[in-house]
């Protein structure tokens, strides 16, 4: 047995699951409902000139930017620990397998489930903001959606390899949430706190550069550098930038735009979130015993 294999296997259980078309579903309905409200309603997301095809991709990005993680979560949490708990693995490795074929299997099946579940919402979504805008800008549309679904892929394999490290979903859950707690929701404020101990429990006048591209590791924050750095007079038009640190202090934008505003630093950051994760989640999972 080969990882397409395991991950074909994995894709058609999905597919029969309840779990991936409740997935589809609701994200096709927040899609038309958030894109409904952009278009309707632009003034109240920061578009105070009116609703533009670009305005609701980048609109668009903050939504999957939330989405995607969460949906990661459901979809994969239980793609390793699950079949541990369950010993089921013992089965799957007593056929010609070896676990890294597994792993690969599982982070394969797990991000085609991920991306055809938002590949749906995205098209629907953007196709229904075309047509109410009457514009639409294929190139920028496909580079979007194609970053988009890498971001997915990425983050299946963010918390299938989280679910690697360890035999008990209940387990794999808290730490799957206490990844999306500290580098989704909290990863702009730890740079900044770590600056603060550095500089001797205050803010320097001037930011060093460093804290740029720190506040860019969390894979969001990479997510829509690499958009705004891939559509950058797009990213112009609606005045998308990468995040800022927003305590005040004076920074050499200059200096740091070779950090945090070119395209290779969000790729780059994107692919040691691919890479990094999958070497720790193969390294705890051939170690393990089972």
């Amino acid at each position: 047995m080969t990882w397409f294999t395991v991950a074909k296997k994995d894709f058609r259980d999905a597919v029969q699951s309840r779990a991936l078309w409740a997935l589809v579903g609701v994200f096709v309905l927040v899609s038309l409902l958030s894109t409904y409200a952009y278009v309707e309603v632009p003034e109240m997301f920061g578009s105070p000139a009116g609703a533009t095809f670009g305005g609701l991709l980048f609109f668009t990005v903050g939504l999957t930017g939330l989405f995607v993680p969460l949906a990661a979560i459901v979809v994969c949490y239980k793609s390793l620990a699950g079949e541990r708990e369950l010993g089921s693995i013992k089965l799957l490795l007593s056929l010609p397998t070896s676990r890294s074929q597994v792993l690969a299997g599982k982070v394969a099946g797990r991000a085609a489930v991920l991306t055809f579940g938002l590949g749906v919402g995205l098209v629907v979504g953007l196709g229904f903001g075309s047509l109410l805008l009457g514009t639409f800008d294929a190139v920028a549309a496909l580079t979007f959606v194609a970053v988009t679904l890498a971001f997915a892929a990425i983050y299946a394999a963010i918390i299938v390899s989280i679910s690697a490290t360890t035999g008990s979903t209940s387990r794999a859950t808290t730490l799957s949430l206490g990844f999306f707690v500290v580098f989704e929701l909290l990863w702009d404020v730890v740079p900044m706190g770590i600056l603060y101990v550095v500089e001797g429990f205050s803010f320097p006048t001037t930011i060093p550069d460093w804290i740029f591209p720190v506040m860019q590791l969390a894979p969001s924050s990479a997510y829509f550098s690499t958009i705004v750095a891939l559509l950058p007079d797009l990213a112009d038009t609606v005045g998308a930038e990468p995040a800022q640190t927003g305590v005040g202090a004076e920074a050499d934008a200059a200096g740091a735009e070779p950090f945090f505003a070119s395209p290779e630093v969000g790729i780059a950051i994107l692919a040691l979130w691919l890479v990094v994760p999958l070497a720790v989640g193969y390294y705890r999972f051939d170690a393990s015993d089972l």
